[in-house]
């Protein structure tokens, strides 16, 4: 059941609560704005009982892993007064995985990404569209200064 946070952060029932399908590419389209790369959103329902999607995306280094992740949880608590049930991982910087109970964000770090491989473990998972995203080139800078 998709919940929201009320002033106390207790958590209560939404009225109208987007889809789980419409809540992964909210979470995919925030991790985005934070230069998350690598993204696949896979489709679970059939496989487990405890969420429809895996939102599975990667990151530079353990500072960018939070900042996804902060920012998914910023998004969804102001836009759509999401609160997330659990947050694993944030110590370490190298997974963190954000539980919203349709949708699960994975943030990996990039060398933690292949080692944990959740693709492969849930290779029958089919994939949904993503938009394209450059790969990260290690070369370029993050920004620039004027």
């Amino acid at each position: 059941m998709m919940t929201t946070g009320t002033p106390d952060s207790t958590p209560k029932p939404l009225e109208a609560p987007i889809d789980s399908k419409q809540l992964a590419d909210v979470i995919l389209h925030a991790a985005l704005e934070k230069k998350a790369f690598q993204p696949v959103i896979l489709d679970v329902v059939e496989l487990v009982k405890y969420c429809d999607y895996f939102v599975i995306v990667s990151a530079r280094n353990p500072r960018q892993v939070r900042a996804i992740a902060d920012e998914v949880r910023h998004v969804l608590k102001k836009d759509y007064s999401l609160l997330p049930i659990s947050v694993e991982g944030a110590a370490g910087g190298n997974w963190l995985l954000v539980d919203f109970d349709d949708v699960v964000l994975h943030v990996f770090q990039e060398s933690s990404r292949g080692f944990y491989d959740l693709e492969g473990l849930w290779s029958e998972a089919p994939r949904l569209p993503v938009p394209e995203v450059d790969e990260v080139d290690e070369d370029r800078p993050l920004f620039s200064l004027p």
